[in-house]
């Protein structure tokens, strides 16, 4: 029974329906959940909606730990004491306790999680579980980290080099080296807000050559994820050739 309640609550494979149900289901309450958070007010409907899906996430929770030693393919105690501190089940957990303290107004420390409503946004993570496209994603990103850490070494590096320039060039219009990283990382990504320029002509000449340099830093990663992701859905249409 346990075994078959894993197989359903695992990410199906196109084979088992009962599965593929439940990942839209879930997906459907996900989608749902994040639903009030688009407005500011919250009517009777929003939390109505809120309590429903929180409940839906309750159950897959409590599901996916009693299931946890197929999910570590560990038939001891220490699976199903491991579980709660996985990534997937801490997600689950913070995006489920702003919903479940709010009906504990009693207690003035659970209270304070009302402040919280914003980790409700954790549950689009939850998707990573039920959606092959995230799940292809994420191995691009797994299997192209080396090069990718190498780029945000280049970048922050960047970031970090130009401020110092810059802040040192025009320290009028920097009030703090905080202000020059801040100038540095839109520079870089060349969104250019213009709430915080150089003025003068050499100030001027380091945001250029910021700029430029900025366009190829950024589209590097874009190349490494492109190049990984046909590469990862070349090998997905192999296997399922096979």
């Amino acid at each position: 029974m346990r075994k078959r309640i894993f197989e359903i609550i695992e990410q199906s494979s196109g084979n088992d329906k009962a599965s593929s149900v439940y990942d839209v289901v879930m997906m459907i309450a996900i989608i749902a959940s994040l639903v009030p958070l688009a407005f500011k007010e919250e009517t009777q409907l929003f939390f109505v909606i809120d309590k429903v899906c929180v409940a839906v996430f309750i159950i897959d929770y409590l599901l996916r730990w009693v299931t946890a030693d197929y999910k570590f393919n560990k038939k001891s105690v220490g699976s199903f004491l491991c579980y709660p501190v996985s990534f997937m089940a801490l997600i689950d957990l913070l995006s489920i306790l702003p919903s479940v303290t709010a009906l504990n107004s009693g207690f003035k420390i659970l209270r304070l999680m009302r402040m919280f409503r914003a980790m409700r946004v954790l549950r689009v993570m939850k998707f990573a579980r039920y959606s092959k496209s995230i799940r292809i994603i994420a191995n691009v990103f797994k299997k192209s980290k080396a090069p990718l850490a190498a780029v945000g070494t280049l970048a922050i590096a960047y970031i970090v080099v130009s401020a110092l320039i810059i802040i040192n060039v025009e320290p009028d219009s920097f009030n703090n080296y905080f202000d020059a990283l801040y100038w540095a990382t839109v520079s870089l990504t060349t969104m250019g807000y213009g709430d915080i320029y150089p003025v003068t002509t050499i100030g001027r000449l380091v945001t250029m050559a910021s700029s430029i340099f900025g366009i190829a830093i950024v589209a590097l990663p874009a190349g490494i994820i492109t190049a990984g992701y046909m590469d990862e859905i070349n090998r997905n249409d192999s296997e399922e050739k096979e």
